[in-house]
């Protein structure tokens, strides 16, 4: 199976980031990819009234072209994450929605981690616009391969992909929209060590370029093998990246090094302090 990160300069005109994203979804698919992943927030970016005018539920636009353009060119597209209004108040989603190739939405995953932060002098407040969701999500492309969720932020936050791992993902996404000194500075080492230690192939779409609001997205997608190895990479303009998942590379290399196997939860389980309660690294109780 061949697969594609796009990378995207969306800004606060949703119709012409959904025509962007149809260019270059198109252009990866005629280069072979069956699997192609947008960025986080593809349908909108900007400050917080730029996200609320531009927010849309699951049957706008951008998620209809989604469907429709799955259909049509016969793929498994994740439609990086959007921004999702939600039912009542001014409060957002941020979904990463995965559609197969008869345009049936096979799963939906909401951000956990809301990215409030200061880098370089530079407040970010993700958490006063957004939701955070709930739930970890493995979605299965058409041809059974489980497919792990996740969104920018999360890749700070190992136990995710291990939970993500341990529930039989060998390909995991991020959707992300990583500023451009954490780019320059972390997004590459967590990227592949998220897939190093999990095994699995990482497709990493990132937002690049200037957006309104002031932000600034660093990005350099890549695609990441389970040896980590990276197969594919962007550099700091729009475009795509393609290149093969071979599966059978990746049971070999969990056959030469089955770290998944040689954990050992039961000495990993720590106590919270006042809580009483036992605790696993993957959040299970001990």
């Amino acid at each position: 199976m061949k697969a594609a990160v796009v990378q995207l300069n969306s800004g606060s005109d949703v119709e012409a980031n959904i025509a962007a994203a149809d260019t270059h979804v198109r252009a990866a698919v005629a280069a072979g990819a069956r699997l192609v992943v947008l960025p986080e927030k593809w349908t909108v970016m900007g400050g917080p009234d730029d996200l609320r005018a531009g927010a849309q539920p699951f049957d706008g636009s951008a998620i209809t072209w989604a469907r429709e353009t799955a259909r049509e060119l016969g793929i498994d597209l994740v439609a990086g994450s959007i921004a999702e209004r939600l039912d009542g108040g001014d409060r957002l989603g941020n979904a990463s929605v995965h559609v197969d190739p008869g345009g049936e939405i096979k799963g939906v995953y909401r951000k956990l981690h809301m990215f409030d932060v200061e880098i370089e002098g530079k407040p970010y407040r993700e958490s006063d616009t957004d939701e955070p969701g709930d739930e970890i999500v493995v979605s299965e492309l058409s041809d059974g391969t489980k497919l792990g969720l996740s969104i920018c932020y999360d890749v700070r936050f190992p136990e995710l992909y291990r939970v993500l791992a341990l529930r039989d993902s060998r390909v995991v996404t991020i959707a992300a929209a990583f500023t451009v000194p954490t780019t320059r500075d972390h997004w590459e080492t967590m990227v592949r060590a998220r897939a190093i230690e999990n095994q699995v192939y990482v497709l990493a779409a990132n937002q690049v370029g200037e957006h309104p609001g002031g932000h600034r997205s660093g990005g350099h997608s890549m695609i990441v093998d389970p040896w980590g190895r990276v197969l594919a990479r962007l550099g700091e303009e729009p475009g795509y990246a393609v290149a093969p998942l071979d599966f059978a590379e990746q049971d070999a290399i969990r056959r030469r090094v089955p770290l998944l196997e040689h954990r050992r939860p039961d000495i990993y389980s720590f106590s919270l302090p006042g809580s009483g309660k036992g605790r696993t690294p993957t959040g299970g109780e001990a």
